[in-house]
C-alpha cells in the first residue's frame, strides 16, 4: 500500500464523463506497471481510490453481487465491471475504433 500511495494515485468520484473514467483506469494501471505490482491486491488498492458515487457503487456491488465481499474479485473482472458502469459500451467501441485508426 505504501509504494502505491507514494505514486500519488488519482481518486475517482464516479463522474459521468467516460474519458475521466478511462483516464483514471489507465493511470492506476500505469502505477501498477511502474511499481511492478502484479499482486492479487490490485482491486483493493484501486478501490481504495474510489470516492463518492464510485465508492457507493463499489460498496453496493460487493454487498449485492459478491455477498459482502466474501468472494475475491479478480483484476480483470473489476476492470470489466468498472468500464461497464462508467464507460458506456458505445463509447468503449468508439475509443477502440479511434485507437485502431492510429496505426
Amino acid at each position: 500500500m505504501e509504494r502505491f500511495k507514494r505514486m500519488a494515485p488519482p481518486s475517482f468520484k464516479g463522474e459521468s464523463q467516460p474519458l475521466l473514467a478511462e483516464s483514471w483506469m489507465r493511470e492506476i494501471e500505469k502505477i501498477f506497471c511502474a511499481i511492478r505490482y502484479a499482486g492479487e491486491d490490485k482491486v483493493s488498492l484501486a478501490t481504495y481510490m474510489l470516492q463518492e458515487r464510485a465508492d457507493v457503487w463499489w460498496d453496493s456491488l460487493l454487498r449485492t453481487r459478491f455477498e459482502d465481499g466474501a468472494v475475491e474479485v479478480a483484476w480483470d473482472e473489476f476492470v470489466r465491471l468498472f468500464r461497464a458502469k462508467f464507460i458506456p459500451e458505445h463509447i468503449q467501441n468508439k475509443m477502440e475504433q479511434e485507437f485502431l485508426t492510429l496505426t
